[in-house]
């Protein structure tokens, strides 16, 4: 039974006006050209996350003198601008237009990708990052709001599982086609969006009906949107650093107790301001916050896998990057079955979204615990590798549409957005930390037994999933009748 929350409305959020195109009108071929154009943003998104792992070398080898550690900025500078952008976003697209911000996403996405790919530098690199971060931070809360504001309840339930499972295809696909991309030359890496966000800007016009929440009034807390990046960027950047500074340094506590500060001074914030970051009262739900707890750690896990198993190819296997990609290839192959077909119909035998959750983080978990005890140092793929890659794929395609479908039960339709928005913030925190965390230990790489450093990563991706399980465990497996939880009192509107 789903648990929703429920906001009493103050003057500045009377009742939501109806969406501009009733669900039920729309045509099942048309919520199928939805589905997928709205799939499209996420898809390009997740494949972006994860696609210039495979081309961290060769990048180093055109800006020469680049470290791992200033190379993962790359990637952690994308994800944390994203992170805090993601809700700030989601509450516009309910204001202004979900439609609207999509597309105005998907444009800003594919410039930053160009300049990406025309960067002289890491630095203007990290910087066209950024703008790509922006438009994909404001083009995902919006596909997924739009999809659960225009697809039909009976049809919802498979479109979030077609939506998050071509998320989690495209992160675990990136390494794949990066593989092929950088044979022509990294930057081509980037280039691959512009023609496939052309198409996405021209089918959305096309297709996907406009929404909007007409009442909302006031702009997002962009302050507070700063104070969750500084938090989350502070974090991982003493995370990355900790090797080299001592887990017990100044520096490192230093930086520790300013994220913990940016992180209260969020928090602060969000009780009082109109339009949070983070909207407290849907966190009151136990199965919201269950969600987004579980989602941090699920992710961390799958990040850190993702990255852990392109350096370990190319490492200690001394694969090419093509060969890697087609090595990681059978894993992804398994997500779009099980997150399609199996992941639902086990939700409904077993008593819900959140029981498939928990099953999903399980056997991601059980996947690493046998890939480690298989790991050597000599290239064994069909008999040591695959069957961790295939258990792999068919966990992640449990897990995240399991995750998705459990935290979008609790939003009542207005939330839509915003709830969005905070789910996919859940999903870039816990790259962020993930990826932090394992650049952390492959900095500690010895040449006398690098082996065991990746063995190590693999212990911390497997203590991630199990977490992920058990806080999935105690809060989304219960059957909780339908119950109300108060929204944060009256905002007043922060400064």
């Amino acid at each position: 039974m789903r648990t929703a929350v429920t906001f009493p409305r103050s003057a500045e959020s009377p009742p939501a006006a109806p969406a501009a195109v009733a669900p039920a009108a729309i045509s099942p071929r048309r919520v199928t050209a939805i589905v997928l154009v709205l799939s499209l943003a996420v898809f390009m998104a997740s494949l972006d996350l994860f696609i210039v792992n495979l081309a961290f070398p060769y990048i180093g080898r055109d800006f020469s003198g680049t470290s791992l550690s200033s190379l993962s900025w790359v990637l952690n500078g994308y994800t944390i601008v994203l992170a805090a952008v993601l809700v700030p976003a989601g509450r516009w697209a309910d204001r202004v237009g979900r439609r609207r911000l999509f597309v105005g996403g998907l444009i800003a996405f594919s410039f930053g990708s160009l300049l990406c790919g025309l960067a002289p530098d890491v630095l203007a690199l990290i910087g066209a990052r950024v703008i790509q971060a922006i438009g994909a931070g404001l083009m995902v809360p919006a596909s997924l709001s739009l999809l659960l504001a225009s697809v039909p309840g009976p049809a919802r339930a498979r479109g979030i599982g077609t939506w998050s499972a071509l998320g989690a295809l495209g992160a675990a696909l990136g390494p794949v086609i990066g593989g092929g991309l950088v044979q022509l030359s990294w930057r081509w890496v980037f280039w691959i969006n512009l023609p496939v966000g052309l198409a996405g800007v021209l089918l959305a016009a096309r297709v996907v009906p406009e929404s909007k929440d007409e009442h909302l009034r006031g702009r997002p807390d962009l302050a507070g949107a700063g104070l969750l990046a500084a938090a989350v960027g502070l974090l991982a950047f003493a995370l990355v650093k900790a090797p080299d500074w001592g887990w017990g340094s100044i520096r490192f506590d230093g930086l520790l107790l300013a994220a913990v500060a940016c992180g209260a001074a969020m928090v602060f914030r969000s009780q009082r301001h109109h339009s949070p970051v983070i909207e407290l009262g849907l966190l009151r739900s136990r199965v919201f916050s269950g969600t987004f707890a579980a989602s941090i750690l699920y992710y961390a896990g799958f990040g850190a896998f993702v990255l852990n198993s392109v350096e370990f190819l190319t490492g200690e296997w001394h694969y090419s990057a093509v060969r890697a990609g087609l090595a990681i290839g059978p894993g992804p192959l398994m997500v779009l079955p099980f997150a399609r077909f199996v992941a639902p119909r086990l939700a409904a035998r077993v008593g819900g979204a959140g029981r498939v959750a928990v099953l999903g983080c399980l056997v991601n978990a059980a996947s690493q615990l046998l890939w480690l005890s298989q790991m050597q140092a000599h290239p064994a793929y069909l008999t040591h590798l695959l069957p961790a890659q295939l258990l792999g794929g068919a966990g992640v395609g449990l897990a995240i549409p399991s995750l998705l479908s459990a935290g979008s039960a609790a939003l009542p339709p207005d939330r839509f957005g915003t709830g969005s928005g905070v789910l996919n913030m859940a999903r870039q925190v816990g790259t962020v930390l993930g990826v932090a965390g394992l650049v952390a230990i492959l900095a500690r790489a010895s040449a006398a037994d690098p082996l065991l450093t990746y063995q190590h990563g693999a212990l911390l991706i497997t203590a991630f999933f199990a977490a992920g399980g058990l806080v999935a465990a105690g809060l989304l497996t219960r059957r909780v009748a339908a119950a109300a939880s108060p929204a944060r009192p009256a905002a007043t509107k922060a400064s």
